[in-house]
């Protein structure tokens, strides 16, 4: 068995001081990958000794960046995804190992007013060209925040925030062509239709206390792995960011 777990951090200077090393030891995941890291390597130390760091930071400081967090070391690193426009903030790192290969990724916010809309557009159709060549050699494991709620299931006011940021047709749409092309979200794949399950909850009106969140953090598999999952959970419980944990259990082996 293999565990993977993916958080979006939101700054992980500050999730350093909020319990996330607690959570860290606590479950003891073969990979920890973390969006939104927000930080050069030199500006922490995360206080472990059993894992190999990876970061990809964003040229910007203070913003995007990601990392990961790895048991075993990789056949080889990637970070980036090789296209120019793309590889500035920190978005994607990926590690291959014999039998699969682990993408973390920040998925760009279309933002308000949708004004990064067309960014996210070429990005989606991009980065979904580079899990296919992935794909092409061995499956994917893909996780990370997707900055898309994908079904109405998956966000607790659909009908109000139809052509929102993370909502609008254009966004759903391209997962929904990633998911038809050979991926599988593992979630959705245990729990079709299991409400309520979100990853993410805006810091304004108590959303997180009223559970008014969204599932925009995800665990994709290529489909010839879906058989290998043997758990997919969302630990909401987990506090220190906006968006909580996420976690997948394989029935494989490193």
């Amino acid at each position: 068995m293999i565990k993977l777990i993916s958080w979006n951090v939101n700054g992980l200077r500050a999730c350093l001081q909020k319990g996330f090393m607690d959570y860290f030891t606590r479950e003891d995941a073969d990979f920890f990958c973390l969006q939104e890291t927000k930080m050069q390597p030199s500006q922490v130390q995360v206080p472990q000794d059993k894992y190999l760091e990876y970061f990809n930071s964003a040229e910007k400081k203070g913003y995007s960046g990601t990392a990961v967090f790895a048991r075993r070391e990789p056949l080889s690193v990637r970070f980036g995804i090789g296209v120019e426009q793309h590889d500035h903030e920190g978005r994607v790192i990926t590690l291959e190992y014999p039998s699969f290969y682990l993408v973390t990724v920040y998925t760009p916010n279309a933002q308000r007013e949708l004004t990064r809309l067309a960014y996210r557009m070429a990005w989606e159709d991009d980065f979904q060209a580079y899990l296919h060549a992935l794909d092409a050699k061995k499956p994917v494991i893909v996780c990370g925040d997707m900055n898309v709620a994908h079904k109405e299931i998956d966000l607790k006011n659909a009908k109000a925030n139809v052509g929102n940021a993370g909502f609008t047709n254009e966004e759903r749409e391209k997962m929904t062509r990633l998911l038809s092309s050979g991926f599988t979200d593992t979630f959705r794949h245990l729990y079709p239709d299991r409400e309520g399950a979100y990853s993410w909850w805006s810091y304004m009106f108590h959303a997180r206390e009223h559970n008014a969140g969204w599932r925009i953090d995800y665990f994709l598999c290529s489909d010839r792995l879906k058989d290998r999952i043997a758990d997919a959970r969302i630990d909401s419980e987990i506090l220190g960011s906006d968006h909580c944990p996420v976690v997948l259990v394989m029935d494989m082996e490193l």
